[in-house]
């Protein structure tokens, strides 16, 4: 697979051109595959040549950390780990709120590099902006974690323009991850100028809209016991109802270039710009392996405008997160 550079200069960090959220192996879309499977998973996107690989210490929490780290330590060298802070949790794992102080900042590092049992973060984020603490402050801890070897490059995830500036005059940004893809495109409106701007990389997270983009899921679609997707707005029956209508657009395109709505999908935001890498995760190998097809996924300009004009013919319905995960607590 061709790679993708992420940030600029000693912030720059190359990783392919797809990579693999790790998250849905641990949370948010209910019962799945043995660890036993989805460790071979991770292993066989390693083989097809996946080298970015995204997890957090909050998704689980923490049991995620441990999968991937049991499942890429073999091949340590070939892979490029990220991970993310700026979580509070209680005894039992419960989610307390934000905490982006400097100290519980290296206090996670040192936890996170427990469980992943690697040496170097190679990308830390912080997972949501913590409006309590200095992005400053934010910023010289991770250049702190850095300069002592435990983290290699700095990250920002769903920040805003000015933040992102405040950081990165601190310590390089790496990249942003942020939500997007063909039914999320609010980054457009400032923060990809921002990052391309500055030399930053956007990691786009959901890129095929929790699923949606796939065209496997309809207006009957029923997800499973403890799937997020059941208290997502966005999700909704009648809000479903019309963003489905995004997906005929994509699906037209797909079948017309021999080709899935996901490979679609995907293929749209590689070519937004050469510096946008995506993350769609997948519990399956025939998920993965198409998934990967995008890269090589060549659309016409026509095509890529077709797209692009489905996707403003629809105005998207319901918010991202439910209330009770917005303010900075979402996935």
């Amino acid at each position: 697979m061709e790679t993708r550079t992420l940030g600029t200069g000693e912030a720059a960090l190359d990783v392919s051109a797809i990579g693999f959220g790790c998250m849905g192996m641990s949370m948010a879309y209910g019962p799945g595959p043995s660890r036993a499977d989805n460790i071979a998973l991770l292993r066989a996107a390693v083989d097809r040549g996946v080298t970015f690989f995204d997890t957090a210490e909050m998704y689980g929490p923490f049991v995620n950390e441990v999968l991937v780290g049991e499942a890429l330590r073999p091949v340590r060298d070939r892979v490029v780990i990220a991970t993310k802070f700026a979580q509070e949790f209680g005894p039992n794992g419960e989610r307390l709120g934000l905490n982006s102080q400097p100290a519980h900042i290296k206090k996670v590092a040192d936890e996170c590099l427990g469980r992943l049992g690697i040496d170097t973060i190679d990308l830390f984020y912080q997972h949501r902006v913590d409006p309590k603490v200095p992005i400053e402050d934010v910023a010289g801890a991770v250049k702190e974690l850095i300069e002592a070897g435990k983290v290699r490059h700095f990250g920002m995830s769903e920040a805003g323009p000015a933040t992102i500036r405040r950081a990165h005059a601190v310590q390089p940004v790496t990249a942003l991850q942020s939500e997007y893809s063909v039914w999320e495109r609010g980054v457009e409106a400032e923060i990809l100028a921002t990052v391309e701007e500055l030399g930053i990389g956007l990691v786009a997270y959901s890129p095929l809209g929790r699923g949606l983009l796939t065209g496997t899921i309809t207006a009957d679609t029923e997800f499973a016991d403890g799937d997020f997707r059941n208290i997502v707005p966005r999700f909704g029956a009648e809000n479903r109802a019309t963003n489905l209508a995004l997906v005929e657009g994509v699906a037209r395109v797909a079948a017309r270039v021999g080709a899935t709505p996901a490979q679609v999908a995907l293929a749209w935001l590689l070519s937004r710009k050469p510096w946008i890498v995506p993350i769609p995760g997948t519990r399956r190998l025939e998920r993965l392996e198409e998934n990967l097809g995008a890269a090589s996924l060549v659309l016409s300009p026509d095509d890529l405008a077709e797209v692009t004009a489905a996707s403003d013919a629809v105005t998207i319905r319901g918010t991202r997160y439910p209330e009770a995960a917005m303010g900075g607590l979402g996935i």
